[in-house]
């Protein structure tokens, strides 16, 4: 029996600008109701997001944030190895997020990424690489992976690396302006595993949609759900009811609705709130995405 009552999904977004049709927020309720989406007469900015996480969360909610909320750091002991005010944990990564971004508007992170020593580490437009980028003693063409992000490849997903900020598969931007959002969250809402599971109220953890789409989609690895019938094919693998609608819908909604309901459906699972690579350390320093085994 779940301790949650509410299951909240936010496909999030990077980009510049006030609004973002990419950020979509869907909530489920207890049983196996039909997931609806939180939609607005605008598109959700940033800063509302926020808001509504701090102030009008319903008790006992569930959050999954489709983002990273840290970098790597297990592969070399450093979130920036090689550089001597390398934060030691995730939340002073937030913080150092957040202050170096302070004149950057909408939450976004672009003094972050502008940074002379920080912009070494990732991968810029134009495909120009930081000489950071990779790990000193293991380069690859795809940089540096989270134990977590490793678990997700295991598992059939493919994730990008947080320190590329290239192509339309990149969360790296994504990933620095939701560690801002965190910051400034204060502890008004816990972050597992940065923070401890707490035994009542609500906590925010890190998802990836692609892993709810794998558990209600296998046939349909790697496709984008941009139709009705899709979605609710993965709904009903998850024991709920469909949506209501019929036609094209944007994939970022559909995979706010199916995560929602994938969030309902497995929060329950002991196995996920204690994965066998997550460690103390490890949990304080890279976290991990709710569902990675």
């Amino acid at each position: 029996m779940s301790r949650f009552s509410h299951f909240l999904a936010i496909d999030w977004s990077g980009a510049r600008g006030e609004r973002h049709k990419g950020i979509a927020l869907a909530m489920a309720e207890l049983g196996d109701g039909a997931p609806r989406l939180l939609a607005r007469e605008k598109p959700w900015s940033r800063t509302e997001v926020l808001a509504f996480l701090r102030d009008d969360l319903p008790r006992d909610t569930l959050v999954g944030m489709d983002l990273g909320i840290s970098l790597p750091f297990a592969d070399c002991g450093a979130f920036f190895p090689g550089w001597d005010k390398s934060p030691p944990d995730a939340k002073s990564l937030w913080a150092l997020v957040d202050e170096l971004s302070a004149e950057d508007p909408h939450l976004e992170a672009g003094g972050a990424l502008r940074h002379d020593e920080l912009a070494r580490y990732f991968r810029h437009r134009g495909e120009q690489e930081g000489d950071r980028f990779h790990a000193p003693d293991a380069p690859t063409r795809e940089g540096r992976f989270r134990v977590a992000e490793l678990a997700q490849r295991a598992m059939g997903c493919r994730p990008v690396s947080n320190f590329n900020l290239v192509g339309a598969a990149q969360v790296g931007k994504s990933s620095l302006t939701g560690m801002r959002v965190l910051h400034r969250l204060d502890g008004a809402l816990p972050v597992w595993p940065v923070d401890d599971l707490p035994r009542e109220g609500s906590v925010l953890v890190e998802i990836y949609t692609a892993l709810a789409s794998l558990q209600a989609l296998p046939a349909h690895r790697g496709r984008k759900i941009r139709d009705h019938a899709l979605l609710n094919e993965g709904l009903s693998a998850l024991l709920s009811a469909p949506v209501t609608g019929s036609g094209p819908i944007d994939d970022h909604s559909a995979d706010a609705l199916l995560t929602a309901a994938w969030l309902r459906r497995v929060c329950g699972d002991a196995s996920l709130w204690s994965p066998r690579s997550l460690t103390r350390a490890l949990a304080r320093t890279e976290g991990w995405t709710f569902g990675a085994r």
